[in-house]
């Protein structure tokens, strides 16, 4: 897992280190030692802690005037155990709200596991956003199948364009209006 790192191709363009509005600013990072693990495997240095033993993130990019962030994942999301929905919230979705975000582009394909709890936190996520959105990008079929199971597909977007897009090739901007595109179309 030590190898799996945060996308790095934008960090000549932005890096939330550096973002006097992120949550994650002033950050220091090691790029040799390996403090973080999930479980006894030991995690890339660039990946963000947000209070939780299993979840970290990485905010790839925020854009304040068109209030959207695009943020990577790595590892298991349990909310049964960990409450890694309530951190994430307080922690970062909150902060990222308070300074005008109201878009949400979560990248999930290094997201190994999903465990459910209520769907409290899901909610308030979603009301808080009002006219923006969540939308999911690539997250395993089995964790997808698990978020359905747990209705959090009533909050969270995905499916369809959602599940393949190939982020990569895009800059952080022609994410953000492939995204809107896909959530316009289904908002109307």
């Amino acid at each position: 897992m030590q190898e799996i790192e945060p996308f790095y191709k934008w960090r000549d363009i932005y890096q939330s280190e550096n973002d006097k509005d992120s949550p994650f600013y002033e950050r220091e990072y090691s790029e040799f030692e390996f403090t973080n693990h999930i479980y006894n495997y030991a995690i890339h240095p660039q990946w963000d802690e947000i209070g939780s033993s299993t979840l970290y993130v990485k905010i790839l990019f925020a854009d304040y005037e068109k209030g959207f962030v695009i943020i990577e994942f790595l590892g298991e999301w349990n909310d049964a155990i960990n409450n890694d929905i309530m951190l994430l919230k307080r922690e970062v979705i909150e902060p990222l709200s308070d300074r005008g975000i109201f878009k949400f582009i979560l990248i999930g394909e290094n997201i190994l596991n999903f465990h459910s709890s209520d769907d409290s936190y899901y909610e308030e996520w979603f009301e808080d956003a009002d006219d923006g959105w969540i939308a999911a990008i690539n997250f395993q079929q089995h964790v997808l199948d698990e978020f359905r199971k747990a209705n959090i597909d009533y909050y969270i977007n995905f499916g369809g364009e959602l599940d393949e897009m190939e982020w990569r090739k895009f800059n952080p901007m022609h994410l953000y209006s492939a995204v809107q595109r896909v959530m316009g179309r289904r908002l109307n």
